[in-house]
């Protein structure tokens, strides 16, 4: 498998390096007549884009404006390769010019060196985060497909420097608000102490992880693969390709461990009248619609959707980039290192449209497969 493209019927390809032209993809696999324009894919795109978020943000400014380059035509799809790209406006390269020599800790400059015998110093090249706003791209493309079979995908963050968020079914919980607050966490009240616990992490020239939650709703009972294309595999795959990513829980998660059978399994009841998502095949003749009392599972049993919400949640670590003095090695030997540039405090919230993005593509996928499954 190449290691710049993802998929297998809708399939991504994503291009390009932080400090380059341009950054971009190539979807292929979308099928023909879906309406789909520039905004769709720049109103993603500003959800990621640096420059805001408040202190947790890196303030590198780039108006992330994509070109559609090709496979649409009057605001239709043509079945063929959507290309899109996206210009770098505000690299500053020259922020990094002491690292040529120089291995920055908690990044993938040498084992990226260690594989390839050379590396883009610039901001970490194609290992950098800026190489997610193609993913996000492509994942509009995706959105779009999974909308017309009545699927979405929303994500928020669900802990940001060590502070809990209540998540669904907690008083207060309003995934809405997500989307109305620079950190995007679903309870406004969790601005001010975020904002105060990232403002003096930022003074300390530190950093912070963070856990991104996603739910995705309207999904038809079937989809996945048996043994090795597992849909929660496959969106953990997905989700651990994502830089700095580096744990995926999926419905009761680790906390499932320490459950008995009878607390964890999810108990089936007859689901009279449930209708089928548009676009989505019916169950088989004789197979009944089902419903759950509880969706430990987060939305999957042996690796295929059961017809409840696919929740899960994804861990990053904090932001390697960090402006504090670090012992670090490289090229000449051994040495101290204070890092320049502009860079996150916490990845988090610019994460959530990153793995919704992610999400988005290995569904569009699976539901292609789905459709050629059975006749």
């Amino acid at each position: 498998m190449a290691g710049n493209t993802f998929g297998t019927l809708f399939t991504v390809s994503t291009f390009g390096e932080s400090h380059g032209k341009a950054l971009g993809c190539v979807v292929d696999g979308c099928p023909a007549g879906l309406s789909l324009d520039t905004e769709d894919i720049a109103r993603d795109l500003r959800r990621r884009r640096p420059g805001g978020g408040g202190p947790a943000a890196s303030k590198r400014r780039e108006g992330d404006e994509p070109e559609i380059l090709s496979g649409v035509f009057e605001g239709k799809t043509l079945g063929t390769p959507i290309a899109v790209v996206i210009r770098n406006t505000d690299q500053r390269s020259a922020d990094y010019d002491r690292l040529k020599d120089m291995y920055r800790p908690g990044h993938a400059d040498w084992t990226w060196e260690a594989k390839y015998g050379l590396r883009d110093h610039r901001g970490g090249g194609r290992s950098s985060g800026r190489e997610t706003a193609a993913r996000v791209a492509a994942g509009a493309v995706a959105r779009v497909f999974l909308a017309s079979a009545g699927i979405s995908v929303q994500g928020w963050a669900s802990s940001i420097a060590g502070i809990d968020i209540p998540g669904p079914g907690e008083e207060g919980f309003d995934v809405n608000e997500a989307e109305r607050n620079p950190f995007r966490v679903p309870r406004k009240e969790y601005d001010e102490k975020i904002n105060d616990a990232l403002e003096a992490l930022k003074k300390e020239g530190d950093s912070a992880g963070g856990i991104v939650s996603c739910s995705v709703t309207g999904l038809p009972a079937g989809l996945g693969e048996p043994v090795f294309g597992k849909l929660d595999a496959l969106i953990a795959g997905a989700m651990l390709s994502i830089g700095a990513a580096k744990g995926v829980e999926f419905g009761a998660g680790f906390s499932a461990a320490s459950m008995k059978g009878s607390e964890n399994n999810d108990a089936p009841f007859p689901a009279e009248g449930v209708e089928t998502p548009p676009g989505a095949k019916a169950l088989p003749a004789g197979v009944p619609s089902l419903s759950f009392r509880t969706n430990n599972a987060g939305g999957v049993l042996g690796g295929i959707s059961s017809g409840m919400p696919l929740l899960f949640t994804v861990a990053f670590k904090p932001a390697a980039s960090i402006l504090r003095r670090q012992e670090t090695a490289g090229r000449r030997g051994a040495g101290d290192l204070v890092l320049e540039g502009r860079h996150d405090v916490c990845i988090a919230p610019r994460a959530v449209p990153v793995v919704e993005a992610m999400a988005a593509i290995v569904l569009a996928d699976l539901l292609l497969m789905q459709r050629c499954g059975r006749v």
